[in-house]
């Protein structure tokens, strides 16, 4: 949440309802809608570390607001998160632990393991593909992080054959 928030705040001060609003206008019903107390949360450890600075805004017919501005420090730590490249695959997958393993100690059975978690992903596939067809067609970025979910999801049921086909 902290390098989203400060991306934001780069392109224009701010204060936490807006932020929230932002996030959900650009992201639509792909991404989770933050929590109004998890951006302030957010806001407030940002400011303590000194990436943020805010200012109290005075208001006439409601309480005063606080809004936030992205500090030089703020700015280069969001410099930093963007030069540096993502995690790319995962090495130490749960699913794979529990695949090898617990037919070992005789807890399951390694076909009801790969027939679980497949069905698990088809719901989650199912899901992607409702959630595609109610999004914004406009909403370029909400309906490309979706397909990028789709994918990976259809690169792990792939996996999945893999692992059927492979281990005995």
């Amino acid at each position: 949440m902290r390098q989203p928030l400060l991306a934001l705040l780069a392109k224009e001060p701010a204060h936490g309802y807006e932020l929230k609003q932002a996030l959900e206008a650009i992201f639509g019903s792909a991404y989770p809608s933050p929590n109004i107390g998890q951006i302030y949360v957010t806001l407030g450890r940002l400011e303590k570390d000194g990436y943020v600075r805010s200012v109290d805004v005075e208001q006439s017919n409601r309480p005063n607001k606080k809004v936030y501005y992205i500090t030089a420090a703020g700015r280069e730590a969001l410099e930093s998160w963007v030069d540096e490249p993502t995690e790319g695959p995962r090495v130490r997958d749960e699913f794979f632990m529990k695949l090898v393993l617990a037919p070992m100690t005789g807890l399951a059975d390694r076909m009801a393991l790969v027939n679980r978690q497949r069905r698990h992903y088809l719901s989650l596939m199912r899901d992607l593909r409702e959630l595609a067809e109610r999004t914004d067609p406009g909403n370029r970025v909400a309906l490309l992080l979706i397909e990028g979910a789709m994918l990976h999801l259809q690169a792990d049921l792939d996996w999945l054959e893999r692992c059927q086909e492979d281990l005995p």
